[in-house]
């Protein structure tokens, strides 16, 4: 609703109605998809369903008019803007013409409403201070660029730690990298030597070649203005902000990375972010979307719906986790451990999700598949299979594709001819088989 009208307190300042050709009155609707010129029309047209030329009478609409308070309540936005206007005409301080040509307040009410909210108002004072303030900040760095730092200082790790590896060998003093992109480009260089009694072939070679060179450095600092803006120098703390949005969030920053080169920094944070209001509101959709299935009606009875599912998941947990340790009931270790779980769930704390140690020996967590090459080949599956047996994405492909070929030279696949295939351990290869043969990708023989 567009309730601030641009006409005059005059009725017959405004245009007439498109249909009755009458002067209008407010409230009256302006046609929003007509153009350029207006299409307004009054109440009563607008209840009949007036349609002209391009108008019909389902295009969308905006209600005009000023009948509301914007200040203090008395005053309407209409008299606002009628009192501003007979101030300009009559001059400041001739409050009895300004009364006269406003009508409806006295000339009392004129000068307290003005004073008061115009001239001794300190919201409006530390707004045009603030104003000019930041008119005159722009003036001063209209001509500079703006300044951009997306990571800070990065870590200084000593030379051939994990830390050095991981950030291939960056130098932050130098601001440089120890090895450079096509580190051997000048090796073209080291033997070329312009003599002045070479012939226009061999000179426009040799021309060429440094040409060529030219093109290999740009592409080096291109490359390292990509990590610098994007801050992918300390890559542990690029990591963990990645590891903030969501698992589907985090699967399209992956698969969006590679894009990240052709946008700034700016832009590319901005698409991520989008998405991540996108899957907020879609998920938001589909619990609203439950609570209609479930004839839930308002949010009251949303609150007990979901501290009831909370109850009823939490039986469920403690069942699941009670089939779980008989298995291991001979292990006091690991006894120990769900007692501990079961005291946590009863006493209203989630549990802390801990392996179950039945050889001493302590479980490696799931690999991090974060920037690993070939991750985005992967399915959602695919990716928690390679987390939990831990194996690269790439290695992963490579007995993937050795163990379908295979099944289709043979007809079908043993257990065993897939350990002869893949010479890893034996628990790693019995874990792809299987999951091979539920998702349908081989048969057995």
């Amino acid at each position: 609703m567009d309730r601030l009208a641009s006409f005059g307190n005059d009725p017959f300042d405004k245009p007439p109605c498109r249909g009755c050709s009458s002067y209008l009155v407010e409230p009256y609707i302006k046609c929003v998809e007509c153009g350029p010129s207006p299409f307004l029309l009054c109440l009563q047209c607008f209840t009949r369903g007036y349609e002209y030329k391009k108008h019909q009478s389902d295009h969308k609409y905006e209600i005009m008019t000023s009948d509301f308070p914007v200040l203090e309540p008395g005053w309407t936005a209409q008299e606002e803007m009628a009192l501003l206007e007979a101030v300009m005409d009559c001059g400041f301080g001739n409050w009895q013409d300004v009364a006269y040509q406003m009508r409806t307040k006295t000339k009392e009410e004129c000068e307290g409403h003005y004073m008061k909210n115009f001239i001794n108002n300190p919201l409006f004072s530390s707004t045009l201070l603030n104003l000019r303030q930041m008119e005159d900040h722009l003036s001063r760095t209209a001509d500079t660029a703006i300044p951009f730092k997306p990571t800070d200082d990065p870590p200084r790790p000593s030379f051939d730690s994990q830390l050095s590896r991981d950030m291939a060998g960056y130098m932050p003093a130098r601001a440089d990298f120890m090895e450079e992109f096509d580190n051997y480009a000048e090796w073209d260089l080291k033997d070329i030597d312009f003599v002045d009694d070479d012939s226009d072939i061999l000179h426009a070679l040799k021309v060429a070649v440094v040409d060529i060179y030219h093109s290999r450095l740009k592409e080096r600092q291109r490359r390292k203005k990509i990590i610098r803006d994007h801050g992918l120098i300390n890559l542990r703390k690029f990591q963990i902000l990645e590891r903030r949005y969501p698992k589907e969030v985090q699967d399209l920053y992956d698969v969006m990375r590679r894009f990240a080169r052709v946008v700034g920094p700016i832009e590319h944070d901005k698409f991520i972010e989008s998405h991540t209001l996108e899957f907020e509101l879609r998920r938001e959709i589909r619990r609203l979307q439950e609570y209609r299935r479930e004839g839930i009606q308002s949010f009251c009875g949303a609150k007990v719906y979901e501290r009831v599912k909370r109850m009823r998941e939490d039986e469920r947990r403690k069942r699941n986790m009670l089939c779980d340790i008989l298995q291991y009931i001979h292990d006091s270790r690991a006894c120990q451990q769900w007692l501990h779980k079961q005291a946590a769930i009863d006493a209203g704390i989630t549990p802390v999700v801990t392996t179950i140690i039945t050889s001493g020996r302590r479980s490696a967590p799931p690999l991090n598949l974060t920037g690993l090459p070939g991750t985005e080949k992967l399915n959602e599956r695919e990716k928690e299979l390679c987390q939990v047996v831990r194996l690269v994405p790439g290695a992963y492909l490579e007995y993937k594709q050795a163990l379908l070929n295979e099944c289709r030279r043979q007809g079908g696949l043993r257990l065993a001819q897939a350990r002869s295939l893949i010479k890893i351990d034996v628990n790693k290869t019995r874990k792809i088989y299987d999951f091979l043969i539920k998702e349908g990708y081989i048969n057995k023989a």
